[in-house]
């Protein structure tokens, strides 16, 4: 049997037997490489996924490739560098273990503390997070077994507590395991409590409270770990709820908008702690998540008017990365559109709409703005014609200068000159790149034009 007709089989076996969170994570981008000597050879496309399928779904892989083919095979995980690299030769040691076996919810989901509405399947997964996401699920699918703490950094609005809410509400879903979600701040307010008296005159009661609601879980979400710097008792009292917790295998979730090593008003043996499992960044979304986010956002809101696609790259190239923002962008071109008598949303409305929305400045500091504009006024065209998907040689060429400017008097990458081109990718880049730096060496005119703007743009 062909390896892709027999691989398009198990992965639709794949889909009966899993809910569709854990299939398209775990399944949907993995190929059949090829059956030989009892051996199948499977390629992932992270190092991640080869751990969790070997360690959760080996024996369901094996038993599904038994129902299609009737006969029993060694699995191997590959990555597609590796294939290229070792071609067959690498053997991966294999690990048996059983998934977790799913028990029936009984906990109050009130006090969980969790957000319904942040789940996998509201998630939106892209590039700058999709290594978060698979970790995130991996733990939510076996907590206290495969990361240990889960500690996951960025910056404020790219989904990091999305992420936490996600995998408690998974496992709320499928266990009876006790979760609890706090921020550092609830934490920090419930162990000053123990410091109350009750009418006895003891706080033996507040003691109990404490221990009670933060040791006695199977799983502890605590956001924003960082505020816990300065808070010389409370983060005694957190080592020990730590190690209570870890001793005994409980899950632990951390968030922070800094890794373990930058929170350096924490306490070494906390930080060294942090670091004991899987530490993960969220990176802030590139263009086309930014382009995803809104469009669901823009589903869920069910909003009368459409929303033009080139208005939807406008905000997605103007916006920033700030989830919240974007996601406000929407909700406010909306409200100014039925404000202004139901006018047709527009490019040039939401320009209208968004001024003020759009953070002020935002040209003045950003160096890639500001060659933008100096390049635009030197060729006499628009800010917005050299962002644009507009082809004409008066622009194409100017667009080209500005992209090669960016990457030689700027510390950007390829990615995110492109995004800041409305959504460029990074190959045109790299081409607008090499053509200006080939045609230079020959060309007095051009080499004169860019050391002139090098000098208007005085970065």
């Amino acid at each position: 049997m062909n390896v892709t007709v027999l691989w398009n089989k198990f992965l639709a076996l794949m889909k009966e037997e899993l809910n569709s969170v854990s299939y398209e994570a775990w399944f949907q981008e993995t190929e059949l490489y090829e059956l030989k000597e009892g051996k199948a050879s499977i390629i992932v496309p992270m190092s991640i996924h080869k751990k969790h399928l070997k360690e959760n779904y080996n024996d369901l892989i094996i038993d599904s490739l038994n129902k299609i083919t009737g006969t029993n095979f060694e699995i191997e995980f590959l990555l597609k560098q590796e294939i290229e690299e070792k071609r067959n030769e690498l053997q991966i040691d294999q690990t048996r273990e059983d998934a977790s076996k799913v028990g029936v919810p009984h906990y109050d989901y009130s006090k969980t503390n969790l957000n319904p509405n942040y789940t996998f399947d509201s998630f939106i997964v892209g590039n700058s997070n999709k290594f978060a996401h698979a970790a995130a699920l991996s733990v939510a699918e076996s907590p206290g077994k495969m990361y240990n703490p889960l500690f996951i950094y960025g910056n404020s609005g790219l989904g990091k507590t999305h992420l936490m809410h996600a995998i408690g509400n998974f496992i709320h879903e499928n266990s009876n395991k006790k979760i609890l979600y706090v921020t550092s701040d609830q934490f920090i307010q419930d162990f000053i409590g123990i410091n109350k008296k009750d009418d006895n005159g003891t706080n033996f009661n507040y003691v109990e409270f404490f221990k009670n609601k933060y040791r006695n879980v199977d799983v502890l979400i605590i956001d924003d770990i960082q505020f816990l710097g300065g808070a010389t008792q409370t983060q005694q009292e957190f080592f020990h709820t730590f190690n209570t917790l870890y001793s005994d295998s409980k899950q632990i979730i951390i968030s922070s908008d800094r890794s373990p090593d930058d929170l350096k008003l924490l306490e070494d043996r906390l930080r060294t702690r942090f670091c004991w499992g899987l530490t993960v960044d969220i990176y802030p979304p590139d263009f086309e998540l930014r382009i995803a986010i809104l469009k669901k956002k823009i589903i869920a809101g069910a909003f009368e008017k459409e929303i033009p696609e080139d208005v939807i790259e406008y905000i997605a190239s103007n916006m920033g990365s700030d989830v919240r923002q974007l996601e406000g962008a929407i909700t406010r071109l909306v409200a100014y559109s039925t404000i202004m008598g139901g006018a047709t949303i527009t490019v040039d409305l939401a320009i209208e709409a968004l001024k003020d929305y759009i953070n002020k400045g935002i040209s003045d500091r950003n160096d890639i703005h500001r060659i933008q504009k100096v390049v635009s006024e030197y060729f006499q065209i628009t800010v917005e014609d050299i962002r644009s998907k507009k082809r004409s040689s008066n622009i194409a060429f100017p667009r080209q200068i500005a992209m090669y400017l960016c990457r030689n008097l700027t510390n950007e990458s390829f990615p995110k000159i492109g995004t800041e081109f409305g959504g460029k990718d990074h190959s045109t880049v790299m081409h607008s790149v090499e053509k200006i730096e080939k045609e230079i060496i020959n060309n007095k005119e051009l080499d004169h034009i860019i050391e002139k703007l090098k000098k208007d743009i005085k970065i």
